[in-house]
Order: structure tokens, then C-alpha cells, then sequence
């Protein structure tokens, strides 16, 4: 990364940040570890420059990305993606089956940004986008044999259920994937975009922690009455405990929804960007500081926000460290600013609001090392 700062010697001070809630603090790191979290002005060590004044959060986690650069339109470099936008952990959604997910799990050995993965149910994974179309493209026993190889690496299975992916084949990808959860105890990521299969088919299959990804696309194909009421099936869903994540991506994300989901007490649960290098360098996506301040604009509290790429994603992943600030952990840390200043946001559908509230990335805490963003919002 460039612009790097790096505290000399193994302990130094984050001065006078700030939590979200407000509280200014001193956060002491050494040997990698938050060593104390103090009062403003009482930490001992080398204070890092130009971080004062900046919020302070656990590390931004990115629920759904794509990071295999192989692989094209979806796909784009890890710290690209990561640190240098200010996230420390990735999840990737799939982009790689069991033909590839070796790849995607080496690449992530030499990147600054921790990298976790849903496994693609379709051994090809994203070597094609109509990876469900051909029933010989999923096979169970290569799916298992992944899984036992990476169990680590691999926090559950991914299935795009739309039409470009399953073809003529409905919601049959989905019945076995359900079969796949149900043999393995991991949970499914499902993309969801437009129909065939109906909606109304594919949400009923999901239980507790599978996710819905794209849950406030516009497409007909929607969660979500003409009159922006929730359908029954959604809210049937979020009560059995299924998790709803954004997946901003190319397609995926609209204000108008948005609204009607706030509107109506549907839980901001994970917000992802589902970025990979198209939608990073020519948006809508752009980074996850730019996604977070459509939240911003939309209302939320900037609480209820940063929360979304932190201690939930960290609940849901069963990584409670990820998403805290606690003396004696491993220090995984964001640094972001909140300037009150003009910004043009743009959803998936090409709807432009102006914002005057702007999230920008200042830099983060990962590996031991303080490196600054190179993307600020």
C-alpha cells in the first residue's frame, strides 16, 4: 500500500480516537495485541501522527466480495478490495467451487487482508456465470472433499438462484444445496435477482443463518409489495432467523427499496458491496466507505451502520474478536473519518441522490502494522 505509517518498535499508541459512541480514547498496541485501551493522553508508547480526532471501529468486514482475479467480470484483488478500503476481513461469495478454491485459499496466504469463503456449490464456480445451468457442474462429493481440505477457510456454501445462473433448472440448484447444508451443517449464502424461479419458491427453502443476499434489489422478482410492503415470506423468514445481507454489487442495491425495507422495521442485519473491479472502478459500488454512506443518507444512525460491517458480521461468523475492540486481542482496527460534505451517491438502477454526510476511510490496524487507506471514500 502506499502512504504507508508504520510505528517503529513493537508498541505504539492510537491517540485521542474516537468509538462510535462518541468516547475519545488512547488504544496501545504491541506485538500485534491491543495491549490497553485508556483515557485520551495516558498511553505509553509512540504515538501514531495524523490519527487523532478519527472514529475508531473493529475492523470493517466485507460480507460478500469477490476476490478471485482470475475470473472475469467477478473478480478483483484481495487487499484492492480490502484493506485499502479500509475493510480487514473479506468474505468471499463464491466465486471459486471445488475446482479452484485451493487457488483462492493460497492467494490469500500473501494478502494483507483476511480472507474467508463460501464455497460456490458449482465445482467451476464463477468460470462461467450460468454456473448452475448443468447438473454435471455440481458434484457432491468434490463439494465435501473442499470442505474437509479448507474447513477453516470455507464458513459456508453459496448459490445464485436467478435465471442467467440456473437456466431452465428452477429452484433444483437450491433443493440440492439445502441437501448439501443439511449433510455438511454448513449454512448457504443464496443470491437472489430475477425470475424465474419465483421468489415466492426460493425464500421458503432457507432456515436459520442461511443468508439472503441482494435483499433490496429492484428487480420484479423482489421481496417487496409495489407498495413497498415486505411479502409475507420475508417476514416469515427473518423470523426463523434467516440473515438478510445487502450485496450492493452492479445490480443488486436500490434506494427506492431500501426506503420501503426502513420504512416497514425490516433489520439492517450485514451490509456487503459485493465489489469486484468493474463496480470498484466504474460503480456503483466504488468502495465500502461510498456504500456506507448511502446508509448514512438513508437515515441510519451512524451506529446502526458501522455495527452492520462489524459485530454483526462478526456474530454471524462466529468470530466475536472480529467485531470488538478488547484489550489482549489481536488488534484488527478501522479508522475512518465522517465529513460534512457534498457527495453524489448512485443505487444499481442509475437513481442519483445528493448526500452531505461522507464516510472516508482513513486507514487500519491489521497484521500488527498500521497502513493507511489508499481509497477514502
Amino acid at each position: 500500500m502506499s502512504d504507508r505509517k508504520e510505528a517503529s518498535g513493537s508498541r505504539y499508541v492510537l491517540p485521542e480516537v474516537k468509538r462510535v459512541s462518541g468516547e475519545i480514547i488512547d488504544i496501545v498496541i504491541e506485538d500485534g495485541r491491543i495491549a490497553e485501551i485508556t483515557d485520551a493522553g495516558k498511553g505509553s508508547g509512540q504515538p501514531l501522527k495524523d490519527v487523532a480526532g478519527a472514529y475508531v471501529s473493529s475492523g470493517w468486514i466485507d460480507m460478500h466480495v469477490h476476490a478471485f482475479p482470475e475470473f472475469d467480470p467477478y473478480g478483483d484483488e484481495i487487499d484492492e478490495i480490502g484493506v485499502k478500503q479500509g475493510v480487514t476481513t473479506i468474505v468471499d461469495a463464491g466465486s471459486c467451487g471445488a475446482e479452484r478454491i485451493a487457488d483462492l485459499a493460497a492467494s490469500s496466504e500473501q494478502a494483507k487482508t483476511k480472507v474467508l469463503a463460501f464455497l460456490n456449490i458449482s465445482r467451476i464456480g464463477l468460470l462461467r456465470i450460468d454456473e448452475l445451468s448443468r447438473p454435471e457442474w455440481i458434484d457432491k462429493e468434490q463439494v465435501k472433499e473442499a470442505l474437509r481440505r479448507f474447513s477453516d477457510f470455507i464458513v459456508g456454501l453459496k448459490a445464485r438462484i436467478s435465471r442467467s445462473v440456473v437456466g431452465e433448472r428452477g429452484v433444483e440448484p437450491l433443493r440440492i444445496a439445502r441437501e448439501l447444508s443439511g449433510e455438511t451443517g454448513l449454512p448457504l449464502m443464496v443470491h437472489i435477482g430475477s425470475g424465474p424461479p419465483d421468489i415466492r419458491e426460493v425464500i421458503p427453502l432457507l432456515q436459520r443463518k442461511d443468508i439472503i443476499t441482494h435483499y433490496l434489489n429492484g428487480k420484479k422478482n423482489n421481496l417487496f409489495e409495489a407498495d413497498g410492503r415486505p411479502l409475507q415470506i420475508l417476514n416469515d423468514a427473518i423470523a426463523r432467523g434467516v440473515h438478510l445481507d445487502v450485496g450492493h454489487g452492479t445490480a443488486s442495491f436500490s434506494f427506492r427499496v431500501a426506503e420501503a425495507a426502513k420504512r416497514h422495521g425490516i433489520g439492517l442485519h450485514t451490509i456487503s458491496t459485493d465489489i469486484y473491479r468493474g463496480n470498484r472502478l466504474n460503480g456503483p459500488v466504488y468502495s465500502m466507505a461510498n456504500v456506507l454512506t448511502k446508509f448514512l443518507s438513508l437515515g441510519y444512525t451512524l451506529e446502526e451502520t458501522i455495527a452492520a460491517v462489524t459485530s454483526h458480521a462478526a456474530e454471524w461468523l462466529g468470530r466475536p474478536e472480529l467485531g470488538r475492540i478488547q484489550a489482549g486481542d489481536v488488534a484488527n482496527l478501522t479508522l475512518f473519518t465522517v465529513e460534512n460534505e457534498r457527495v453524489e451517491l448512485i443505487d444499481s438502477e442509475g437513481e442519483r441522490r445528493v448526500a452531505n454526510c461522507l464516510i472516508k476511510a482513513k486507514g487500519v490496524v491489521a497484521g500488527g502494522e498500521y497502513m493507511e487507506c489508499e481509497v477514502r471514500a
